[in-house]
């Protein structure tokens, strides 16, 4: 196996793979069936060559652009991992800090109430993709009912399976339509998050090719300027969140100067807040609903 790896790095890194060595062992780690550990304990054992095989097609199509988490069919987020695959957007780490940031804003569980965390909460997530914002918040608030739409059906067939497979299929209703459209509208819901498209049209060559060529589009791009997606969504949260409910968005690289002034200058909303991620980039935004 130890020279099967270092073929598989020499070929991507050839290839100009970013975190090649990652990429080796994760695509090895797939064609095995084995954890990471078992990999290292092993190293001196042979491939069969039928797995070399099936491995070495595999880093082909990856030096050939196609996302690992396309190869291996999952992708981790907030401790689970998730089912992806063409046709839904790979969850990524940062988008993990809305959850963080929806779950302070909710605030702690009350140890006085024997009750499951979130009951009775209603949650939207807009946009849901492989419904990783959704299931993360499902888990985490075992009393909560949850709304997740998409525009697209084959991103929610993705997170349909995903919401099954960690045991929260019950509690999240997905729907197929844009924004929050085919929803009906009350009763009002008490958290809405989403991590919307963002990425300006003219930034496409500035994606990784792996990006680019084979995400898709709508999950992507937001519109020419990349930020034209956050008027009709804010508008759609004052009208569907209930007094005190909480707004959490993602915000897409440079769009803060543009989207909280949205919240800024209305009078709907109280204590706007802006969390930055580890590199130091403004991430999230959060809002609360004020009561009429």
């Amino acid at each position: 196996m130890r020279a099967a790896l270092k073929q598989a790095m020499a070929q991507l890194r050839a290839a100009r793979v970013p975190s090649y060595t990652l990429a080796a062992e994760l695509l090895l780690m797939h064609v095995l069936g084995r954890e990471r550990a078992w990999l290292y304990a092993h190293h001196e054992e042979p491939l069969t060559a039928e797995a070399a095989e099936r491995y070495f097609a595999l880093v082909a199509r990856r030096c050939a652009g196609v996302p690992t988490q396309y190869l291996t069919g999952r992708q981790e987020f907030w401790g689970l991992e998730f089912e992806v695959g063409p046709g839904v957007l790979i969850p990524r780490p940062e988008t993990e800090h809305v959850v963080e940031v929806a779950l302070a804003r909710l605030g702690p569980p009350d140890a006085d109430d024997p009750r499951p965390r979130g009951t009775g909460l209603r949650i939207a997530d807009v946009g849901t993709g492989c419904g990783c914002l959704a299931i993360a918040l499902a888990r985490e608030l075992p009393g909560a009912q949850i709304v997740a739409t998409d525009i697209s059906a084959a991103a929610l067939a993705y997170a349909r399976r995903n919401a099954a497979r960690h045991g929260v299929g019950k509690r999240v209703q997905f729907v197929c339509g844009n924004l929050l459209d085919a929803v009906a509208s009350p009763p009002l819901f008490d958290l809405l998050v989403c991590n919307p498209p963002y990425v300006a049209r003219g930034d496409a060559e500035s994606l990784p090719q792996e990006v680019r060529a084979h995400e898709p589009a709508e999950a992507l791009f937001g519109g020419p300027a990349g930020h034209e997606f956050y008027p009709a969504l804010v508008d759609q949260a004052r009208n569907r969140l209930g007094g005190g409910g909480q707004f959490v968005v993602e915000l897409g690289y440079n769009s803060v100067a543009r989207v909280a002034p949205l919240l800024e200058a209305a009078r709907d909303w109280r204590e706007v807040a802006v969390t930055h991620d580890l590199a130091g980039i403004p991430r999230v935004l959060a809002a609360t609903r004020r009561r009429d």
